[in-house]
């Protein structure tokens, strides 16, 4: 037999029994057992109904045991629950979402998406039948890679020159953001 990989096989369902009596006794999985009165044997709380014992003693260990099953997976010894996962409940996430600015500077286009911007528009009008974004993309590509450095430096000069607005554009808005920091925090301090 060759051996099977654990993505082919999905997580077993198990049964797990809460009980509030203490006539149960528990295995190491977490299955329950009672103790028949009739034979004096461990009967898992599962299976009571599959018993061989007299109907009275089945009727008897159901009602002891007062079954409610929850049914949860078997996780591999590997695996670990997420810590943001629903199934934490009382938890709040480590990492809580920022929430961002509308009022900060967008990031500048690298020289390559400068490049493409006016490469898809050439390449349509080469090319109008084509509609699928990946050939241009793949196309485009192909053609920075095979440009030289002389070829590029339009777009690398366009691209240095947003950097540089951008830059500019974020010290104003941290030193904005800075002053209203302190602002906050001055007018606390007087009351």
């Amino acid at each position: 037999m060759a051996p099977s990989s654990s993505k082919s096989n999905p997580p077993r369902t198990r049964k797990r029994v809460e009980v509030e009596s203490t006539s149960l006794k528990r295995a190491k999985d977490g299955s329950a057992f009672t103790k028949c009165e009739a034979c004096n044997k461990d009967v898992p709380v599962g299976l009571i109904d599959m018993h061989n014992c007299s109907l009275d003693s089945k009727i008897k260990m159901n009602l002891e045991s007062q079954v409610v099953e929850n049914v949860t997976e078997v996780k591999k010894p590997g695996e670990r629950k997420k810590v943001g996962s629903s199934e934490v409940k009382g938890k709040k996430d480590k990492k809580e979402k920022k929430v961002k600015d509308p009022n900060m500077p967008k990031r500048p286009a690298t020289a390559f998406f400068i490049f493409m911007d006016g490469f898809r528009k050439t390449f349509k009008e080469a090319n109008p039948d084509e509609k699928s974004v990946a050939v241009v993309a793949k196309e485009g590509g192909e053609k920075w890679k095979s440009m030289t450095d002389e070829e590029k430096k339009p777009y690398l000069e366009v691209a240095a020159k947003r950097k540089a607005e951008y830059e500019k554009a974020m010290e104003k808005f941290n030193a904005g953001n800075k002053e209203q920091e302190q602002g906050g925090s001055d007018s606390d301090k007087e009351e």
